[in-house]
């Protein structure tokens, strides 16, 4: 069913946004600032803002406007649709066009989701169906609704002309967060890191040329939701960073980190950018195999976010995805981890899956109760390298209550108070058995 409207809009003053700033942040939550040229009238006007976030919080609103006197402000999101304008047209004329060419004209009665119903002019009821509809057409908009979410503000101005109003508000609707390719070579310690960040706009509102900010922490917020959600379709689009394009510059900002995009940057409404966060980087690192509490021994890719490895900035939260080049330099997926927020200096601990020729099994050969509230208990851990070069294997255990170790066929660290570590080495195609003894008390 199509929907045809002559719509005859009365705009108050208006004003359209010049100067343009958009802060995302990693909580579906973002802040807008715009620097509008509006006119000002002299005595009671009307000032509209109709190109607004649908999905933003009134109640965080702010306007600065010299020489004006501001009575009140509202939020109108009565928008158009199918639905409101039938409702608002109940018991008034409507043409309809269907499907075979015939014009039905009359007072709408009932519009349900199965029928429409009309009266003619001579008092003939007309039962429409839906699926024989072609067009509806209306009269002018009725009033009160809007084509979009709408602010408006009546104030009193001291004199008439031309200002510049500050507006800023938050939105729901807006996110961000960090992707990583990790890329290692077949025998070598060096792994090449590049960032993305995809920024997702689904607030009802497309920002043209703003300059981006991204937020990176937990900002505590307490509002209620905004009146729209976020529930919208996505496109979308990817962007290459050519070499060298200005790209993201970070700063320490209040207890968080703050990226901004050295450049403006356009984000559509319903769209995910994504946008390079740093130039790619080389980086050395080691491997490690952990098996712990005699699980599967898993693989760790363990790398320094420091500047002489070639890092060396804050890292957000995200994910990491890590690739391995074939012989015929081909990329083959090798696994993927997440991240926390990383600050400069703190290592980067990315478990990509389980080793396949490397394994470890666990029992528990001897348990005694020493008395009430004291028990011995004695492990086993076989560690197997199918390997054709040597490895080294932490295996990690876990221990309650008050502990020691009685014996143990390998030397050991305690890491805290509940997690013993060993360092196992194993020889290529060699087996190595660790055995200890722990008291619990």
């Amino acid at each position: 069913m199509k929907y045809c409207l002559t719509l005859w809009l009365l705009v108050a003053a208006s004003a359209l946004a010049q100067d343009l700033s958009v802060t995302v942040y990693n909580q579906d939550l973002g802040l807008i600032r715009e620097i509008r040229q509006v006119e000002v009238k002299k005595g009671a006007f009307t000032l509209e803002a109709a190109d607004v976030a649908a999905q933003i919080d009134p109640t965080s609103v702010h306007l600065k406007l010299d020489g004006v006197a501001l009575l009140d402000q509202d939020f109108e999101y009565d928008l158009v649709s199918r639905d409101r304008l039938l409702e608002r047209y109940l018991d008034q004329d409507i043409e309809v066009f269907t499907e075979k060419g015939d014009l039905f004209s009359g007072k709408l009665l009932s519009a349900s989701g199965t029928q429409l119903i009309l009266k003619s002019k001579e008092g003939q009821v007309q039962v429409i169906s839906p699926d024989a509809v072609r067009d509806v057409r209306f009269g002018e908009l009725p009033g009160g609704l809007r084509t979009r979410p709408t602010l408006v503000w009546s104030m009193i101005g001291d004199k008439a002309g031309k200002q510049s109003a500050e507006l800023s508000y938050m939105t729901h609707g807006l996110n961000w967060h960090a992707e990583y390719v990790v890329v290692t070579p077949e025998k070598s310690d060096k792994l090449d890191v590049s960032s993305w960040v995809s920024i997702e706009n689904n607030s009802g509102a497309t920002y043209e040329n703003a300059k981006l900010k991204l937020m990176a922490g937990e900002v505590q917020v307490i509002q209620p939701p905004g009146p729209f959600d976020g529930g919208r379709n996505r496109v979308f689009a990817e962007a290459q960073m050519a070499k060298g394009a200005q790209g993201f510059e970070e700063k320490p900002f209040f207890e968080y980190h703050l990226y901004t995009l050295a450049r403006p940057a356009t984000l559509k409404d319903r769209q995910t950018k994504q946008i390079a966060l740093f130039e790619p980087a080389t980086v050395t690192s080691r491997r490690e195999y952990v098996s712990t509490d005699g699980g599967d021994v898993k693989v760790n890719l363990v790398f320094k976010n420091e500047k002489k490895a070639g890092l060396g900035i804050p890292l957000p939260a995200g994910k990491v995805r890590v690739y391995q080049k074939d012989s015929d330099g081909s990329l083959e997926f090798v696994g993927e981890d997440q991240i926390d927020h990383t600050p400069e200096d703190e290592e980067v601990r990315l478990t990509v899956g389980s080793a396949f020729d490397i394994k470890a099994e666990r029992e528990m050969t001897d348990q005694r109760q020493v008395s009430d509230r004291v028990r011995d208990e004695s492990y086993k851990i076989s560690l197997r390298n199918h390997k054709k070069e040597n490895v080294e294997i932490k295996v990690v255990e876990h221990a309650w209550g008050t502990w020691e170790i009685l014996q143990s066929s390998h030397t050991y660290a305690k890491k805290n108070a509940t997690t013993i570590e060993f360092t196992i080495p194993v020889e290529a195609g060699k087996e190595v058995i660790l055995t200890y003894s722990v008291r619990h008390r």
